[in-house]
């Protein structure tokens, strides 16, 4: 049987110096940006799996020769280490790493980089306010001579500004964001993948479209670009994540999963988890799409922006959300896309 065109294509290598078109032209800001990074930090933003949303960019990124560093807000339980008293928790996870908890995506994630060969570090620190995110972040910055952030986003939540019909759960994205905007650092990024997986927690996804277009006005909007099935990136991110699901039968990421349905070409309510079971999704062909953006910008639209800046804790940045959403006066109504 004569292969398709397509996976003739992906195997003979008909790519790069012998089709540089896409080199030249239709060039991506995104990529631009990237062009001269050196040491860069993929950081999953919003807790728990979201470093996996951002394994097809660090798989890419290495093959490009850059040095990419993984990082990851956690939800897992992170014991204080000695000598760490009085600054601020990070722990360097490696599959060496004691399972402390049923719970631990970033410990099995280096285990299966160890089945790969490679003992990958993935720094973990926990929830917390501006301030003290800022300490994490200076403290790898100085330690890995970082000159590029990549905040990572599963899901579209992170692009809300606090006046929308739903937040989703906006509060360790909306910190790191603001914690990494406030860093000396060359360039500050943050991507989305996921779009529609929102619709679980919420978010009109409207007002997601509303602020690209609100950060295209203020050149923040870098671009998007499509994951596919056939990139050897896109499986080995299926590769890893479907090793750690079979280790955490029971915690199976919702963001991940759906995105993975969409790139097996699953369409609306498909449920890969019982853990949506109930519940209506929307898989659909975007969810596998990067939407890529200035941080800077990002930062500005924040309703909340300034009180953000003082906080310390998770519980600080919960209080300044909630109180900010019971005195907004303008909180907008739930818009359908009209196509």
């Amino acid at each position: 049987m004569q292969p398709t065109p397509k996976a003739a294509r992906l195997k003979s290598g008909v790519s790069g110096k012998k089709f540089d078109f896409m080199a030249k032209y239709l060039r991506l800001p995104f990529f631009d940006e990237l062009e001269k990074a050196k040491n860069i930090l993929l950081v999953g933003a919003g807790g728990g799996y979201d470093i996996f949303s951002g394994l097809p960019l660090y798989f890419g990124l290495r093959a490009e020769g850059k040095s990419v560093h993984l990082a990851n807000l956690s939800f897992s339980f992170l014991p204080p280490l000695k000598g760490q008293k009085g600054s601020p928790p990070l722990l360097k996870v490696t599959a060496d790493t004691p399972l402390f908890s049923d719970y631990f995506p970033e410990r099995f994630l280096s285990e299966w980089f160890r089945q790969q060969g490679e003992d990958i570090i993935i720094y973990c620190f926990n929830s917390s306010g501006v301030k003290t995110l800022s300490k994490i972040y200076k403290a790898l910055i100085n330690h890995l001579s970082i000159d590029t952030i990549i905040l990572v986003d599963g899901g579209t939540d992170s692009l809300m500004r606090g006046d929308e019909v739903g937040l989703g759960t906006p509060y360790e994205d909306i910190a790191n964001i603001i914690a990494v905007n406030e860093l000396n650092v060359e360039r500050k990024i943050l991507t989305c993948l996921g779009f529609g997986v929102d619709y679980f927690h919420g978010i009109c996804h409207a007002q997601f479209l509303e602020a690209v277009a609100d950060l295209t006005k203020s050149d923040g909007y870098l671009g998007l670009f499509s994951l596919m099935p056939e990139m050897p990136e896109v499986q080995k991110f299926r590769a890893a994540s479907e090793y750690v699901f079979k280790a955490m039968p029971n915690d199976i990421s919702i963001v991940s999963s759906s995105i993975l349905s969409a790139l097996s070409g699953h369409y609306g309510n498909y449920h890969a988890t019982t853990r949506t079971r109930g519940s209506q999704l929307w898989i659909n062909p975007l969810m596998p799409v990067y939407w890529c953006f200035q941080i800077s910008q990002v930062a500005q639209r924040i309703l909340y922006l300034e009180q953000m800046k003082e906080t310390m804790t998770k519980m600080d940045v919960r209080r300044v959300i909630q109180k900010f959403r019971l005195q907004c006066q303008t909180i907008r109504a739930w818009e359908n896309i009209p196509i």
